[in-house]
C-alpha cells in the first residue's frame, strides 16, 4: 500500500495508491485512518476497488461501522468509483445521505474527491 500526501488548495489529503483490496474490515479502515492522520491528513481518498465488495452490501454493516469510525475520529473519506448505476435502492439512499453529511463521500473522479474536501 502506498499513501501519497497531496495538498490541493492547501488541504492535506492522503491518497491511497493501490490496485488491491486494502480495507477488508473496520480495523483496516481505522489503521489506514490513523496512519494518514499520523502523516498530517484528516482527509483520505481511496478507490472502490480498495474495498471488499461486502462494503457495498449494507446488510454486512461494514459501511456503517466504517462511517462511525470516521465520525468518531473526525476524519473524512472520499471513495472514487462508478456510483451512477447502483442496483440497490438502500445503497443508493446510503450514498445520497453520506454525500449530504460529507463525512464519507462517494464520487466519480479523483478531481471530484479533491473538490469535496476543499469546498
Amino acid at each position: 500500500m502506498n499513501i501519497e500526501i497531496i495538498t490541493p488548495k492547501g488541504i492535506t489529503i492522503a491518497l491511497l495508491a493501490s490496485d488491491d483490496i486494502e480495507i477488508q474490515n473496520t480495523q483496516d479502515a481505522l489503521d489506514l485512518m490513523m496512519n494518514c492522520r499520523y502523516q498530517g491528513a484528516d482527509c483520505i481518498i481511496l478507490h472502490e476497488r480498495n474495498l471488499l465488495p461486502e462494503f457495498f452490501d449494507l446488510s454486512s454493516k461494514m459501511a456503517g461501522d466504517i462511517l462511525q469510525k470516521f465520525s468518531t475520529y473526525d476524519a473524512r473519506l472520499a471513495i472514487v468509483g462508478n456510483f451512477e448505476e447502483v442496483p440497490s435502492k438502500s445503497l443508493k439512499d446510503f450514498i445520497h445521505e453520506s454525500n449530504k453529511v460529507g463525512r464519507i463521500n462517494f464520487v466519480n473522479s479523483l478531481e471530484e474527491a479533491k473538490e469535496v474536501f476543499s469546498g
